[in-house]
Formats: structure tokens, sequence, C-alpha cells
């Protein structure tokens, strides 16, 4: 009941930044944490950060802290994941989420990151 779509990926130089972004419909007012993990092939998926949808509390995974970081927008909306010094280990499928309570999630379909070397 919650839909997800991903935009912003592509191409981007190691070192350089890239702004992702979810667009979130559907029955939001269910939602307490928006957020972002990702996969790359032959790996399993892994969390990359969330966000408190009024935008007052963010985790980050360690491989990422201090080079990313998740907002929303004033009505939440939309979920950021501003990405910069990036390095080709964080080339993936970048996955957009939302928590709906402890054991549901809603998820979008994607969108490639690739960072070349």
């Amino acid at each position: 009941q919650v839909q997800l779509v991903e935009s912003g990926g592509g191409l981007v130089q190691a070192g350089g930044s890239l702004r992702l972004s979810c667009a979130v419909s559907g029955r939001t007012v269910s939602i307490n944490y928006l957020g972002w993990s990702r996969q790359a092939p032959g790996k399993e998926r892994e969390f990359v950060a969330r966000i408190l949808r009024n935008g007052r509390r963010a985790d980050y995974a360690d491989s990422v802290k201090g080079r990313f970081t998740i907002s929303t927008d004033n009505a939440g909306n939309t979920v950021y994941l501003q990405m910069t010094n990036v390095n080709p280990e964080d080339t993936a499928m970048y996955y957009c989420n939302a928590q709906i309570s402890a054991t549901v999630k809603s998820w979008g379909k994607g969108i490639q990151v690739t960072v070349s070397s």
C-alpha cells in the first residue's frame, strides 16, 4: 500500500558525488522509517541508512558514515541519499524502503549506482 520510486542513479567517478531520490506515495501515514539499502552482484542486500519520516533521527552503516547523508522533505514524501566521496565499493543497486511495522517493509525496484575508479 506504499509505493516507492527511486531516481538519480547513474555513473559517477570515484571521489565524486550524486544524490538519490525516492518518491513516497500511498498510505504514507503508516510509515515510521524511510531508508536505503544496496546490493552488489553476488552479495547480500545490506543496510545503508534510515531516517524517521519526520527527519528527527538518522542511522548509517559504518561503511558510509561520514560520507552519505539521508534526509527527507518537509512532508516526508521524498527521501534522499546524498552520496559524497564515493568509491568503487559503493557500486551497487540501491533500493529505497519504508518501514511500515516491525515485520513489514515496502521496497522500490532499485536504481543502479556505478562508481568508476
